[in-house]
């Protein structure tokens, strides 16, 4: 059950799809070269596979427990999480003024494919962390920044996202913890949390939650929703470490998959609380954690689908099964010269191969956001990577479900069998799709005013693209070229469909999954047809051949691969988006 980080992939991608030449030009990236990036992406892999990797499978078979009122991990994992703070892996992308890195989000997110793959469980916690940095950064005050930022970009400290209840989970307009005023300017927090990833352990020395609660006065439904900074335990002028705040876990959730990662309960009495930002602005607040937490978790369904396919593979030359037509002696042959075989783990390697594409684009789209010096540039940049972001997050989530499924396919009865391994990444992935906002959460956002605004003009300009590649291609492979054009202009028709239907939100909402389907499928054969004349353009010599003309053949061959097993989808979706909204909207009698 080994892991290779695919470092030459993650190279090429990088290059082509995450714009590496162009985001190292960035104000943000100054001093910073595609030499020390490579540099940069070899030492995470090491790491990754050398230190982290070996954990995966020991915390799956040795869950987090709880305690009296502490929550323990295995050893080896917290040796593994002190290893990735001591390297300096905590704080790759956490700004330097409170001792991150700073590299762009783009090169952050190619290693976080690697810590994912090597061991998702224990990857989520530097990622709230990460993402609960943005939140303090951008709303929080002077005070709580000099306070907890400096420990938390070291990773000494870490964050964590507190907001679902009982019920409350994705309408959050329901929540019911108070926050009560105190007259030194703090507050008494109450309530009861749950679903909170990494809210207790012992392996760093604080823990800062960022919680979501009400005032005593507070307007109903979402308006009345405030941010506040909640630490285990309180710090003391000085930075040092005071008392223990009134926060503990309570109890731990039994779950399918990811039973490393502590999933906790929380019982908040009269902890200590600071108000981040405004009354009033929590959930608004909140969302700067969790646009980052979305475009992470769609790495997250893509890394655990990029090593259960490698796991497949390995197995697929090894096991020796069956006959071949083709060997004369009639004597066993190992099952990857079964064709079937074949089919499902080049449809694996040519879904990775779109995906990555997919998310490096948005993460790079993310770095000119914030630092392009053209305002007009940066606004732009901004919308298209929160239309891509829902699309990362549920298109890539929802394959991994069936890339994992087809892992354990690969293997036959032994992929059924825990021992084999491979089961665990089927079991971790199946919350992707899940958290962080359901996917069906995802594809009524992107279906509504991300696509219906201007009449379509967002997604009709990223679509665009694919028609220019189409004329790039049709000389190297016309067929592809034609099935690009025509699964562009099915996706066009669709856009206008659901531009037609914004005024009808029951039936957009009936529309908006296959919608996210088609617009991830298609926008995934942009990404590989950018792919092949990338490699086109290597091959021939008009660019520089950094990888070799077996890796550029295998680059092309992903894109054949998937346009023929793949991208035919969408035509399923288009048909699903036409005749089947109405469908939905029908009496509850009916069921």
């Amino acid at each position: 059950m080994n892991y290779r980080a695919p470092v030459d992939e993650l190279r090429f991608a990088l290059r082509v799809h995450g714009n590496l030449d162009d985001i190292l030009q960035l104000p943000a990236s100054d001093g910073l070269d595609a030499d020390t990036v490579d540099a940069v992406l070899e030492e995470a892999a090491k790491f990754a596979e050398q230190e982290w990797a070996p954990t995966n499978r020991t915390g799956d078979l040795n869950g987090a427990s709880l305690s009296d009122g502490l929550v323990q991990t295995h050893p080896d994992l917290a040796a593994a999480y002190r290893s990735f703070c001591e390297a300096g892996w905590a704080g790759l992308r956490a700004p330097a003024e409170f001792g991150g890195q700073a590299l762009p989000a783009a090169v952050s997110a190619a290693c976080e494919e690697m810590w994912c793959a090597a061991n998702l469980s224990l990857s989520l916690m530097p990622m709230l962390t990460l993402g609960a940095v943005d939140a303090l950064l951008k709303h929080g005050s002077d005070e709580q920044k000099q306070t907890y930022l400096p420990k938390m970009c070291t990773g000494e400290w870490n964050g964590t996202m507190v907001l679902s209840e009982p019920d409350a989970g994705s309408d959050l307009g329901n929540l019911t913890t108070r926050a009560e005023p105190f007259s030194d300017g703090t507050y008494r927090l109450n309530g009861q949390k749950i679903f909170i990833t990494w809210g207790g352990q012992e392996m760093t020395e604080n823990t800062v939650h960022l919680v979501l609660a009400r005032l005593p006065d507070a307007a109903a439904g979402v308006q009345g929703i405030s941010m506040f900074v909640v630490p285990k335990f309180l710090v003391n002028s000085d930075g040092t470490l005071g008392g223990r705040n009134g926060v503990h876990v309570i109890g731990l959730e039994h779950k399918l998959g990811l039973h490393a990662s502590p999933t906790c309960t929380m019982q908040f009495d009269n902890a200590v609380g600071y108000l981040v930002g405004r009354v009033g602005k929590g959930l608004a607040y909140m969302f700067t954690m969790m646009k980052t937490a979305r475009l992470n978790v769609g790495i997250e369904g893509h890394a655990v689908a990029e090593r259960a396919y490698q796991n497949a593979l390995a197995y697929a030359k090894e096991r020796v099964q069956g006959h071949d037509a083709e060997n004369s002696d009639g004597s066993a042959v190992p099952i990857i010269r079964h064709a079937d075989v074949r089919r499902m783990l080049l449809v694996q390697k040519a879904t990775l191969a779109a995906q990555r594409a997919l998310y490096l684009r948005t993460a790079a789209l993310v770095d000119t956001a914030a630092s392009h010096e053209d305002n007009v540039v940066r606004k732009q940049a901004e919308r298209e990577a929160d239309f891509l972001i829902p699309i990362v997050k549920a298109w890539l989530t929802d394959n991994s479900t069936v890339l994992t499924n087809l892992a354990i396919q690969t293997y036959g009865g032994a992929g059924y069998v825990e021992e084999s391994g491979v089961a665990q990444y089927m079991r971790d992935a199946r919350i992707t799709p899940i958290y962080e906002g359901t996917n069906g959460i995802q594809a009524a956002d992107l279906a509504g005013r991300k696509t219906s605004g201007k009449n379509g003009a967002l997604p009709c300009s990223l679509l665009a693209e694919g028609k220019t590649l189409a004329e790039k291609l049709s000389a190297a492979d016309p067929t592809l070229a034609e099935q690009l054009q025509n699964a562009v202009a099915a996706a066009e028709e669709s856009v206008a469909e659901l531009v037609s239907l914004a005024d009808a939100p029951v039936l957009t909402a009936a529309a908006s999954a296959a919608y996210l389907q088609q617009m991830g499928l298609t926008l995934g054969a942009i990404g590989l047809a950018r792919t092949y004349v990338a490699a086109q353009d290597a091959l021939d010599g008009k660019t520089e051949n950094l990888f070799g003309h077996d890796f550029y053949t295998a680059q092309q061959h992903n894109a054949r691969v998937y346009f023929a097993y793949v991208l035919p989808q969408v035509y399923t979706c288009a048909a699903q988006i036409k005749q089947g909204q109405a469908l939905l909207d029908v009496p509850l009698v009916l069921f």
